[in-house]
């Protein structure tokens, strides 16, 4: 981006998927991290964030279990609900949940249909390419705003067996593109790569039109997401490669809560400033 020139969404009101594409066409980074409560989507939307996103990761972080998948729709609308509530100017896309969109459009629209209803959702992201393109085509047919998934793609955890690096073979590298390019066409705003090579990310970034968000993917892309509980060093339990930690408010809030607890047992608290 040229430094001389002011940053696309400094100014805007609301980002809208057209300020996304803008942002890419002047070569503009876009930030995006997840929230899935009121106050955290506040904060993070009063920081100036481009987007939101409100992921399935919310299985883990929220609800403690090991996959995105026991998650349910109902869940996600609740999520988002909140989200939705707290923000001002970003943009929020909501995940849709493990069994909402597989195998069947006619239950991916009325899956999204309710995000965008219950929910006041912005955008949806779905997970795959070629499999699941007739669910992304029905979805768009309606109007709603669609962000795309490649690479490692949580939801399938179960058939690749692992979380390691994806696409780092030929042949997977190859689809990864074809995926891509389909769901461009299709007419998806953006998509996200997920732990893929690096050159790889920034070669599909190239050939793009449409925003690509990385996570895990380089520095080649147009935009970054993490989770919010990673990046604010809430989750010591999670230390991949490419996680950068801002903040350490697990033990800020260890700390606070321990001296809390102290200050009660020796009835410091409250004091006489503290009680009427």
């Amino acid at each position: 981006m040229d430094k001389n020139l002011a940053p696309v969404s400094s100014g805007v009101k609301k980002i809208t998927t057209h300020v996304l594409q803008e942002m890419k066409m002047k070569g503009e980074k876009i930030s995006m991290l997840t929230a899935y409560d009121y106050t955290m989507a506040k904060i993070i939307d009063h920081a100036g964030i481009d987007m939101i996103l409100v992921g399935d990761s919310a299985s883990n972080v929220m609800a403690g279990h090991e996959t995105t998948l026991p998650i349910t729709l109902d869940q996600m609308i609740y999520h988002a609900a909140s989200v939705i509530r707290g923000i001002n100017n970003c943009l929020v896309v909501v995940d849709l949940p493990f069994g909402t969109y597989q195998g069947n459009s006619k239950t991916a629209l009325e899956s999204s249909i309710r995000i965008m209803k219950e929910a006041g959702g912005h955008a949806i992201k779905i997970e795959g390419g070629k499999e699941i393109i007739e669910s992304v085509n029905r979805i768009l047919s309606a109007g709603i705003p669609v962000m795309g998934h490649l690479g490692l793609t949580p939801q399938s955890i179960y058939k690749f067996g692992t979380y390691t690096v994806r696409a780092k073979e030929e042949e997977e590298a190859e689809r990864l593109i074809e995926d891509a390019k389909l769901l461009e066409q299709a007419g998806c705003f953006a998509v996200v790569l997920e732990k893929i090579p690096a050159k790889l990310a920034k070669k599909v970034a190239e050939e793009l039109t449409i925003p690509v968000i990385g996570i895990g993917a380089g520095n080649g892309v147009d935009g970054q997401v993490l989770v919010v509980h990673d990046m604010l060093g809430l989750n010591k339990d999670f230390s991949p490669r490419f996680l950068r930690r801002y903040a350490n408010l697990y033990e800020d809030m260890l700390g606070a809560v321990q001296g809390y607890i102290t200050d009660v047992k020796t009835q410091d608290f409250p004091n006489d400033k503290e009680q009427y």
